[in-house]
């Protein structure tokens, strides 16, 4: 305001003196901020930084009488940094703005009554109600009813999911058209919402490769700037030219070198990039892994769960030694009721299913990458893969052929038997994500040279899957530390590798690999806490999204750092060539900030 008096008071004869002193008033009033952190960073921090240039042109413009151009610069460069710290709040608010969408009220049922408490009070176990068009308060699985729900807000999926007794529900997502009756799981301090709300802010505080680059830089850059600016309005003067022309041109060159906008051109674009993602199901953990992305050339996959829906179902029973199907399924399930893996639920779930009751084996010993030992009923068997039994000296020779031709079926083929002998094969089938091939496909449009599946399971089984999605290089049979190894390996044949997988068995594949991505993490602690990038969904469509949204952010960064530098090239050029005046510089290196900040905030698009 004081500085349109200033301007509006020349024209209509105010005298000089009171014009110089509104100026004055405008430079007090709008370098005190920044003026007091530059002199801060300076005696504390003993660094030279864009402020400290501010202050030091705003400072000579005022000594040599030009105090209507110092109040502009002054002004401009108070208005740049409220802009830019307001776009920053407002990248972050994007994310934080999705806690609003849980609901503050909770309909709890506690000793057979129904009350209504807020959401912070929920308790683990709580049973709460959630009626049609209402937001579910906190994580947790559904007791009783059945819905759709949408879990845009959560998993980024644009299409509700049905939600029967056993389901799992997010905090923020909405019902559709049932009541559903839901047993908390998670607290609302705890809940998937508030864990990724977090992560996200930790994300957007962390720095990426090329921003820590250029903050290095610009601790060398601005005292150079500064240096030089004091050689020009000191040295030509020496020679005895004028020095008023060039103690002006000093002050120009000072004001027309700031990095300003180069200085933000990165971490604008990387926080409202962070933010886009966090709002469309993809976790981020820090934009030196949004640019790490974008240098990705080789996509690895694992197959069960991620090119897989992850629910295995037996599909054939081979009799062998003369036993019954039932008891072939009794004593493999019996096995399996202690193990952890993936297909043990498949064989658990066909012996419930045939009314076989299960008596969990005694002295247990999971065998890594082969199966698992125990006893049962008095004798100890052994369940897994074909190899298990090869290693303990029994010949499977007369099985291969069957073994063989269940396997080119996309099957895994479990072994059970003793020592003496092989009592069945059980094949078990995890069926092929309806969207793989279509996403693979699309993945090599966004750029990635190469897809190669790494798994734990049979070759010819993995073959049968890879012909049916596209993928061009299997690697099959492999333990959790042969994945760690082809990682290391594609990335030195091919190029940088992003491995994706389901954040628990496949953690130390993640870790290796230039990035990893974690399939299907909302309400998965694991998942969110090992993997650089966490999707929210079992999406695969959403992999390829990623792949553009990082080179789509890279394209932006690089847009705004080409744009800086020409900008402050053409104004030093300029500025030392006296062919810009102070006001032009200003005006000048103000709007390239604002033009860099509206680059930037693009990426709050999704």
């Amino acid at each position: 305001m004081l500085l349109v008096v200033g301007f509006v008071g020349g024209y209509a004869g105010l005298p000089p003196s009171l014009q110089t002193v509104i100026y004055v008033v405008v430079v007090l009033i709008g370098g005190y901020y920044f003026g007091r952190e530059a002199l801060e960073d300076l005696i504390k921090e003993r660094e030279i930084g864009i402020e400290l240039l501010m202050l030091t042109a705003a400072i000579v413009a005022g000594v040599m009488g030009q105090w209507a151009e110092a109040a502009m610069l002054v002004f401009l460069y108070s208005i740049s940094e409220a802009a830019e710290g307001y776009t920053a709040e407002r990248s972050r608010h994007a994310i934080r703005s999705l806690m609003e969408l849980a609901p503050k009220i909770a309909l709890v049922r506690r000793d057979n009554q129904e009350t209504k408490i807020p959401v912070e009070q929920l308790r683990v176990g709580d049973v709460f109600i959630v009626l049609p068009g209402e937001s579910v308060a906190t994580d947790g699985e559904v007791i009783e009813g059945h819905s759709s729900v949408n879990q845009a807000p959560v998993t980024g999926e644009s299409v509700p999911v049905e939600k029967t007794s056993g389901g799992k529900v997010f905090a923020a997502t909405i019902n559709g058209e049932g009541a559903l009756v839901v047993r908390a799981t998670k607290t609302f301090a705890d809940n998937t919402l508030s864990r990724i709300i977090h992560l996200v802010e930790e994300a957007q505080a962390s720095k990426g490769r090329s921003q820590r680059f250029i903050e290095r830089f610009g601790k060398i850059y601005s005292p150079a700037v500064l240096g030089v600016g004091l050689l020009i309005g000191l040295v030509p003067p020496l020679f005895g030219l004028p020095w008023e022309d060039w103690v002006t041109r000093a002050t120009v060159f000072i004001v027309s070198a700031a990095p300003c906008a180069l200085v933000i051109s990165i971490p604008i674009t990387l926080v409202a990039a962070l933010g886009t993602a966090g709002r469309n199901g993809l976790l981020i953990k820090g934009g030196v892994h949004l640019e790490n992305l974008a240098k990705v050339r080789v996509v690895a996959l694992d197959k069960t769960g991620t090119l897989t829906l992850g629910r295995p179902q037996v599909t054939d029973i081979v009799l062998l030694a003369g036993r019954t199907e039932r008891e072939v399924l009794a004593s493999a399930a019996a096995l399996e009721s202690r193990s952890q893996h993936p297909l043990a639920q498949a064989i658990l779930e066909r012996a419930s299913g045939d009314g076989i009751a299960v008596n969990p084996a005694v002295d247990f010993q999971s065998v890594t990458g082969a199966g698992a030992k125990g006893v049962v009923d008095g004798v100890e068997l052994f369940i897994g893969s074909p190899q298990l039994f090869a290693g303990l000296g029994l010949s499977l020779s007369p099985l291969m052929a069957r073994i063989e031709a269940l396997q080119r079926e996309g099957k895994t083929v479990v072994a059970l038997g003793s020592h003496e002998e092989v009592h069945g094969l059980i094949a078990i089938m995890d069926p092929l994500r309806p969207d793989a091939a279509q996403a693979i496909a699309e993945l090599k449009r966004a750029g990635i040279k190469r897809v190669v599946m790494l798994t734990g399971d049979n070759l010819l089984a993995a073959q049968a899957i890879a012909r049916q999605v596209g993928v061009d290089e299997v690697h099959a049979e492999l333990s959790p530390e042969d994945k760690t190894r082809k990682v290391v390996e594609l990335e030195a044949k091919y190029g940088k590798v992003m491995m994706v997988g389901d954040g628990v068995n496949d953690a130390p594949a993640l870790a290796a690999a230039h990035v990893g991505v974690a399939m299907g993490a909302a309400g998965t602690d694991v998942a969110l806490e090992t993997a650089d990038v966490a999707l929210m969904s079992d999406n695969l469509a959403r992999l390829p999204y990623l792949i553009k949204f990082s080179h789509r952010t890279w394209g932006v960064i690089q847009q705004n750092l080409v744009l800086s530098a020409i900008v402050i090239g053409a104004l030093v050029v300029g500025a030392v060539g006296g062919y810009f005046t102070l006001p032009i510089a200003v005006l000048a290196h103000e709007i390239s900030e604002f033009v860099v900040i509206a680059s930037g905030l693009r990426m709050l698009r999704a």
